[in-house]
Formats: structure tokens, C-alpha cells, sequence
């Protein structure tokens, strides 16, 4: 009999909202819901090693199908002994497919009905991609959760676009839901809802993704160029209207406050690059808010990046070192940012959990609501206790 490569089992609901505690089973561990995936996309979180992301917090990882397929090659990570023995990380991993790429890289792309050619940002060579490719190239990885190809637009855009990318996506997911692999070792396949910010073509989206009997949901298309109010609008109107007993997953969203309303809409798993890329930029997450460490009032300050924080860069070192090592270009000071900003998000979805648990998120909502200081909503930081 095939072992199921997923499941996902409901804990605790919140009265208040649709927020919900979980855990998603794969077959390389188990996921505590709602969770936040670091960004390893070449098969690396930059700076870190894989016992470094188990202490700051992290059960799960995401890695880009495409990156790989590109840079190593799916068929030589499967002859080294896959993914996870490739990376060293013996837990979950998540590979996108690809699909934003095309939109990222959309100078560099060809679309047609049958899938998309990407031109290496490596080296200049065509990468083709199809429902089929994505999902082979994803079980040679051997990763725990493949997301389907999808066609991601950019927006705003006219609604005839969005329909005809709709049109795309769920002619590519027909076909994704259709693809042969072995029932005893296939990942988990989770499709991805678009419709960019029209109610009506979310449902209809909705609807037509649920009809094909996903292992997961993802809600994809968003934090493309939309206004951040209507993405946290859309992400109110899509999550509710994706399955209730399987796990529904955001993608590439975002700052804290992000987070957390989409949690108070049902969301249960996150990715974003944010932490990662704004540690090594030395913009940093804090109890008090953001911390721009360039900034000379860090020259002669003898306290951490956060006093509240317990992570390794914090119980050691002074903002007037990290200042020092950053002025000095040293990679030292991205590693150590990298790490404080990790351990804040990990330590804001344990608070997330630990408030849906126990009755205190309408709390937590509340306050990333409130905003005396006049800071949209979206680009505000969220103290973690």
C-alpha cells in the first residue's frame, strides 16, 4: 500500500479568526503550523549551515527547482544521493517550480502553451520548462513538497491578461495532476492559485484547483507590484476559499505584519527572502523596530542588534562590532545579521503559534493593526516578546 507523502492535521482553531494551529507531516519530519521557510534557493540558506537553521528554529526549508536545474542539474543531485544529502539538511524541503522565475526573469523568458524557456542567468543556455520537466526534476531532488508550474503575472494588469495566465496555469496544473510517479516515494504536489487581485477569477481558481485533489494549496501571484493593502485584501478573500483540511501556503509574502494577517485569514505556511536578504544588507529586524546598522549612532553602541533576542549574533556581539565588520565589507557581518534576522522571524511564528494556542491572537492582531506612528501597516516591524 503507497505511504501518503503528506498530511496535515488540525490542532487548534482561533475563535476570533481563521486562524489555525497545525502540523503538516512529511516524509522528512514534521512541520509546526504556521511556519516560516528560510530561502535556501541554490540548495543553501547564504552564510548559514543546516545545524545553524535546526537552532535558530527552522523545520522546513525552500529551495527553486529551476536554480538548481540550472547551476548542478537534477539528475547529478540524484546520483549524490538527492537533495537533502546534498545540502546536509535531513528535514523537509520545498522547491518552487520555476514559475516565478519566468516572471522574474521575463526579459529572459519565452511562454507558449506548452510550457516556458528560460535563458540561464548563468550562462546563457535555454532552459525548458513544462508541467512535466518540473515535476521529473523535483522527484530526481527527492524534496518533500513540488509545486506545480503556473504562469505568475505581473501587476497590476488588464483582466484579459490575467484571464489568459489563469487559462495557463490551470491547463499546466491538469496536466501536472496527470504526471506518473512512483505512489511510494513522490513528493508532496501542491498547486497554486492565481487570479491576481479579481475576486472572481480567484474563486473560479479556487474551485478548479480543489476539482484536481492537491496534496496542498498555495496562493501565488501576490506581492508582484500590488498595492500592499490589496494584497493583504486578496489574501483575506483566497485563503478561506482554498480546502480547510489541507495546508494552504502564501508565497514570497513577506514583512511581519504581512504574516500575521494572513494567519488571522487561515494561512498556515510562509516564504520570503526579506530576512536573509535584508540581514546582509544590515537592515535588521528588531523588538523596537527596524535597525539600519550603517548608521553612525551604532558606532559607540555596546548593545545587541535586540536585547529581547537569544540568538547566537545577539548574546555575543555589540551593534558597534557589527557596525565595525560591515564598514569592513567582512562576511563575517552578513553571517551574523543573517542569523539574528532568521531567529526573529522563527521566534514571531513560535509567538503566532503559541497565541493561537492559547486564545491571545486576536491580541497579537490587534497590535500589528494599530499604527500611531502612521507606517503603512505592510512596512511595519512587529516587536516579538
Amino acid at each position: 500500500m503507497a505511504t501518503a507523502p503528506c498530511s496535515f492535521e488540525l490542532l487548534t482553531r482561533h475563535s476570533g479568526t481563521a486562524a489555525r494551529r497545525g502540523q503538516l507531516a512529511l516524509r522528512h519530519g514534521t512541520v509546526q503550523t504556521p511556519a516560516f521557510m528560510p530561502v535556501g534557493t541554490y540548495g543553501v540558506v547564504k552564510g548559514l549551515v543546516a545545524e545553524e537553521l535546526r537552532e535558530l528554529g527552522s523545520d522546513i526549508v525552500l529551495a527553486n527547482a529551476f536554480h538548481l536545474l540550472d547551476r548542478v542539474g537534477s539528475e547529478r543531485i540524484q546520483r549524490l544521493g538527492g537533495l537533502h544529502r546534498f545540502m546536509g539538511w535531513d528535514g523537509p524541503i520545498l522547491t518552487d517550480s520555476g514559475g516565478f522565475q519566468a516572471f522574474s526573469l521575463r526579459s529572459m523568458s519565452e511562454m507558449d502553451a506548452d510550457g516556458i524557456t528560460i535563458r540561464s542567468p548563468h550562462n546563457g543556455d535555454r532552459i525548458r520548462l513544462t508541467p512535466e520537466i518540473v515535476l521529473q526534476t523535483q522527484v530526481e531532488l527527492g524534496v518533500d513538497v513540488a509545486m506545480i508550474l503556473d504562469d505568475c503575472p505581473q501587476l497590476p494588469a488588464p483582466r484579459r491578461d490575467i484571464e489568459r495566465s489563469l487559462a495557463t496555469t490551470h491547463a499546466w496544473a491538469r496536466r501536472a495532476r496527470d504526471f506518473a510517479m512512483d505512489p511510494d516515494t513522490r513528493p508532496a504536489v501542491f498547486g497554486i492559485m492565481q487570479g491576481g487581485l479579481d475576486e472572481e477569477l480567484r474563486a473560479r481558481s479556487a474551485e478548479f484547483l480543489t476539482s484536481l485533489d492537491f496534496d496542498g494549496y498555495a496562493i501565488g501571484g501576490l506581492s508582484v507590484g500590488e498595492d500592499p493593502e490589496a494584497m493583504v485584501s486578496m489574501v483575506q478573500f483566497a485563503a478561506p476559499r482554498l480546502p480547510e483540511a489541507r495546508i494552504r501556503y502564501l508565497m514570497g509574502v513577506g514583512y511581519p505584519e504581512d504574516i500575521i494577517e494572513a494567519v488571522a485569514a487561515g494561512v498556515d505556511l510562509f516564504d520570503c527572502v526579506l530576512p536573509t536578504r535584508n540581514g546582509r544588507n544590515g537592515n535588521l529586524f528588531t523588538s523596537t523596530g527596524r535597525l539600519i546598522m550603517k548608521h553612525a549612532a551604532n558606532r559607540d553602541d555596546d548593545r545587541p542588534i535586540d536585547e529581547d533576542c537569544d540568538c547566537f549574533t545577539c548574546r555575543r556581539y555589540s551593534r558597534a562590532y557589527l557596525r565595525h565588520v560591515s564598514q569592513m565589507g567582512m562576511s563575517l557581518a552578513a553571517r551574523l545579521m543573517t542569523i539574528h534576522n532568521l531567529r526573529y522571524y522563527q521566534r514571531l511564528m513560535q509567538r503566532i503559534r503559541d497565541s493561537i494556542q492559547d486564545g491571545t491572537f486576536g491580541d497579537l492582531l490587534s497590535w500589528a493593526r494599530d499604527r500611531p506612528d502612521g507606517i503603512p501597516p505592510s512596512r511595519r516591524r512587529v516587536p516579538v516578546a
